[in-house]
């Protein structure tokens, strides 16, 4: 017998409960279920295969070396990544992201979790859900492991040895690019079957409403993609048809619970690197970048536009964003409008219309370099004055202008001079401020920043990313 009380308590707490369970981000329940399929290769195989053909992507793609850019994308994907299932998680998967500079509609993962998202499909997606839909729909065929399963499959190819050319074949669908000939593995990649798209599409709609995403928005890229002409290449496959994997992935949003509490921050952010990316000149497609058949070695990939620069600049912002080059060996912050470009052995931040091409040669007309020199001398002078003997070879109208002032840099001996030069694209006069620091290994570490003398309001915004270096020597 219980008493009224009692009974009381317990209805209590069967009303809690079921709050509680209504409150859920994900039904856990009602969601479709998810297996493994067969597969003979281990986990440290796929690592094997993603980190190999992560090194052929990286010399056949040019990517886009915005590290704004970058990080908001990297913190969309850890965001996914973190909502993976636990029974799909992998610690042994090393997942990262990185951006193509091209304008196809698409986006690749490869075994063991590095990805690679177009510029194109971020500039066609309508909001960060769109564009995290895709995302987690390639990281869904890491996390299931479809791409060593499907192999398993085959029968016919049982090793790892074969995957020469397999990113170009991942990321084109183009039998005529990357290879194919070479790659039997990487037609097994590329050519998910029906099943292993469906499941990548269900998992990625789960993983987005764990994430906090509506997954609808998956469903509606597929229409944002056949609105804007197709293109989307690998993922817009013909095994299931658009319109049915728009209805099935609706079936399973309807059975997830989503927490949007977040969307106006996404949208936000989201619009304002979608600005940023209209700053650029207009990317190539995956079949242009194909046919010019240019390799790009590692640490060298880049993606300057064609034109000549303006040299008409938008102000320095007053936000500044944190960033790190060298491998971390140098922390710096820099106006958030400005854009990293890498340039052989060193890095420049500049504003759009403040570099380009010229003659075949990136020339900036604003922004700061950053950058390490091997001299002959650990003399703090003489080493600088090397380095602007070699500035010298490649700039017949730089001068010199006045001696050195001492300064310091993160608790570092430093020199600080200026120099003269006439731009070679546009003709126009400019100061160049010179600072340099020995560092403990006898390298000589640079900064450069350069702006038209005509122009000012540079000055301030060169004083601030001095005095934010650290050197991690």
């Amino acid at each position: 017998m219980v008493s009224k009380k009692g009974k009381k308590g317990r209805a209590l707490l069967a009303w809690l409960t079921l709050i509680a369970i209504a409150a859920l981000p994900v039904s856990t329940t009602a969601q479709t279920q998810i297996k493994y399929h067969s597969n003979k290769f281990s986990v440290q195989d796929d690592v094997k295969l993603g980190r190999q053909a992560a090194q052929e992507a990286e010399q056949q793609f040019p990517l886009l070396n915005d590290e704004t850019v970058r990080g908001y994308v990297e913190s969309v994907g850890r965001r996914l990544v973190n909502a993976i299932p636990p029974e799909f998680q992998h610690p042994e998967f090393n997942y990262y992201f990185k951006v193509v500079n091209a304008r196809d509609i698409n986006a690749f993962a490869l075994p063991g979790g590095p990805m690679y998202v177009n510029r194109g499909m971020i500039e066609a997606a309508h909001n960060e859900g769109e564009m995290a839909g895709v995302m987690a729909h390639e990281l869904s065929h890491v996390a299931l492991r479809h791409g060593t399963a499907q192999a398993t499959k085959s029968q016919k190819y049982g090793t790892l040895a074969a995957i020469a050319g397999i990113a170009g074949v991942l990321a084109t669908g183009n039998a005529g690019v990357g290879q194919l000939a070479q790659a039997p593995f990487g037609v097994y990649l590329l050519k998910f079957s029906r099943e292993y798209e469906t499941e990548a599409d269900v998992l990625g709609a789960q993983i987005m409403a764990r994430a906090g995403y509506d997954p609808r928005d998956l469903a509606n890229m597929f229409r944002t993609i056949e609105q804007q002409g197709g293109g989307g290449g690998g993922f817009l496959s013909d095994h299931p048809s658009p319109t049915d994997r728009y209805a099935r992935i609706n079936r399973e949003a309807q059975m997830l619970r989503v927490n949007t509490a977040n969307t106006e921050r996404d949208s936000r952010e989201f619009a304002r690197i979608q600005e940023r990316l209209r700053g650029y000149s207009a990317a190539p497609s995956m079949a242009e970048i194909a046919r010019s058949g240019q390799r790009y070695p590692q640490g060298e990939n880049t993606s300057y536009p064609n034109s000549v620069p303006t040299g008409r600049v938008e102000s320095p912002s007053s936000r500044y964003q944190s960033v790190s080059i060298f491998g971390n060996g140098v922390q710096v912050s820099v106006p958030s409008n400005w854009r990293q470009l890498n340039e052989g052995n060193s890095v420049w931040f500049a504003p759009n219309g403040g570099y380009g091409q010229y003659n075949g040669q990136a020339v900036f007309t604003h922004g700061v370099n950053f950058g390490v020199a091997q001299t002959n001398s650990r003399n703090l002078q003489q080493a600088t004055n090397e380095l602007i003997n070699s500035l010298g070879q490649g700039n017949s109208s730089l001068r010199t202008n006045g001696g050195y002032q001492r300064t310091t840099i993160d608790g570092h001996q430093g020199l600080w001079t200026t120099l003269t030069n006439v731009n070679e694209a546009t003709g126009r006069p400019e100061n160049i401020r010179l600072i340099t620091a020995q560092l403990r290994n006898g390298q000589l570490f640079y900064m450069i920043a350069v702006a038209p003398q005509s122009e000012r309001n540079f000055e301030s915004a060169f004083q601030n990313v001095l005095r934010s270096l650290r050197l991690n020597d």
